[in-house]
């Protein structure tokens, strides 16, 4: 089934995928369904995306950190819980069957679309960052149910990351998606693992969308430009639904 057609198509969605992602979140709202289109099962198609999320998840952290940008340790604390709830949101996934996942998938998709359409253009603060104590304790704890969420699905998962990490550790907007990629590259990991122990992963598929994502990672997070053009969300939004719809009503 790997055409020229679908390779191409595969590496461009990947690399605006990764750039989404890096920047923001919800690459997976676009990676996820495509793979799906493409004939994968759904449970194959969950796991094949996590290649993709892995690689652009390295890529961006690598950029991050080469221009200085970081929370270390912070992250690694995260990362771990995070991982243990994947493992058990990745079994879950692995259970349910492909046509309710779809449709699980479409939910989110709309939901997902309806918090990119209503959040405000800046999360930033120059408020006191707060990373230990009882607010490490509470990250760790959001990061377990996050990476059980993670594990399932991941779509749309960067949003509420970000949402979580500047707003309840105040973190910069540029630190929050640093940290951000960190976790997910981790959590990630584990659950591809998971996938791939389950023989429900597509390593050619996920190959090429991966090479998209790492350059769409390595651009965003080294050239961030952080502008939100209204033209672009839009044309995310009716994608979203377009997609959403498909899933919901056709196999």
């Amino acid at each position: 089934m790997e055409t020229l057609f679908e390779g191409i198509l595969l590496v461009v969605v990947g690399f605006f995928a990764g750039i989404i992602n890096t920047l923001a979140g919800g690459g997976s709202l676009f990676t996820l369904p495509v793979l799906i289109f493409l004939g994968l099962p759904p449970a194959i198609a969950n796991g094949t995306n996590r290649i993709a999320i892995v690689v652009q998840s390295l890529g961006g952290t690598f950029g991050y950190r080469s221009k200085g940008i970081h929370t270390f340790p912070f992250p690694i604390y995260l990362g771990i819980s995070a991982s243990i709830g994947a493992v058990i949101g990745a079994q879950i996934a692995l259970k349910v069957d492909g046509a309710l996942f779809n449709r699980i998938l479409a939910v989110i998709m709309l939901i997902v679309g309806f918090l990119i359409l209503i959040r405000r253009k800046s999360l930033a603060m120059n408020l006191p960052e707060r990373l230990k104590g009882k607010y490490l304790f509470y990250s760790i704890l959001g990061f377990f149910l996050i990476g059980i969420y993670g594990g399932f699905i991941n779509a749309g998962i960067g949003i509420v990351i970000m949402l979580f990490l500047n707003r309840l550790n105040r973190l910069s907007l540029l630190k929050t998606n640093a940290t951000k990629v960190f976790v997910v590259m981790i959590y990630s990991a584990v659950s591809l693992a998971l996938f791939a122990y389950n023989d429900a992963v597509n390593w050619k598929l996920g190959s090429l969308m991966a090479l998209g994502t790492l350059f769409g990672a390595l651009w965003a997070s080294r050239w961030s430009v952080k502008k939100e053009d209204r033209v672009i969300r839009v044309a995310m939004l009716v994608t979203i639904f377009i997609m959403a719809i498909k899933l919901w009503f056709f196999k």
